[in-house]
C-alpha cells in the first residue's frame, strides 16, 4: 500500500513538505508500559503467593493495555498522512474509512498554530487552516507545526 499523496498527484504537482502526527501520541502507551514494569518488579519484591499472584496480574493486565495503546497509537500514525505540495495542503486520515481534507494553497487565507508548553519544547502542536469560501480545518498534535504553516504560507 503506498502513500495516499503519491495516488493522488497531478500532473506537475510536488511534495514539498510530509509530516505526520507526533509521536507524543504513544505518551499513553508508554506510562502504561511503566506501570506493567513496576508490577513486574514489585512482585519480584514482595513476599508470599497472593501479593506476588496480585503485583503480576496487574502487570499482565497492564501490559495487555499497553499493548493495545501501542497499537492504535501505531495505527493512528500510519493511516494519517499531512502533506504540502506546490498546488494544495491534503491530509488524510483513516485506512478503510477514509476522511481527507485538501485545499488550494490559493484559496488558504491564513494558517494558526497552537502549541502547548509541551508541545513548543517537543515540537508538535494543531494546525488551523482557514479558507477563503473554502470553510476550515484543523489538524491535531502534528510534529513541526511551524514548518508545515512555512511550507503553506511561503510563495
Amino acid at each position: 500500500m503506498g502513500r495516499y499523496i503519491d495516488d493522488i498527484l497531478q500532473p506537475g504537482e510536488k511534495v514539498l513538505y510530509s509530516t505526520n502526527t507526533h509521536w507524543i501520541f504513544f505518551l499513553p502507551a508508554i506510562a502504561i508500559w511503566i506501570v506493567a514494569i513496576v508490577f513486574l518488579v514489585l512482585s519480584r519484591m514482595v513476599v508470599g503467593d497472593t501479593p506476588v499472584l496480585l503485583c503480576l496480574s496487574m502487570a499482565a493486565v497492564s501490559a495487555i493495555a499497553a499493548l493495545y495503546k501501542t497499537l492504535t497509537a501505531w495505527f493512528h500514525r500510519w493511516t494519517t498522512e499531512t502533506d504540502v505540495t506546490n498546488l494544495r495542503v491534503v491530509h488524510k486520515t483513516g485506512f478503510i474509512k477514509r476522511q481527507t481534507f485538501e485545499m488550494s494553497l490559493d484559496k488558504v487565507e491564513s494558517v494558526d498554530v497552537n502549541q502547548s508548553i509541551l508541545g513548543r519544547i517537543l515540537n508538535y502542536g494543531d494546525v488551523s487552516i482557514f479558507g477563503v469560501g473554502e470553510g476550515n480545518k484543523t489538524i491535531d498534535t502534528i510534529a513541526s507545526p511551524l514548518e508545515f504553516r512555512n511550507y503553506i504560507t511561503a510563495r
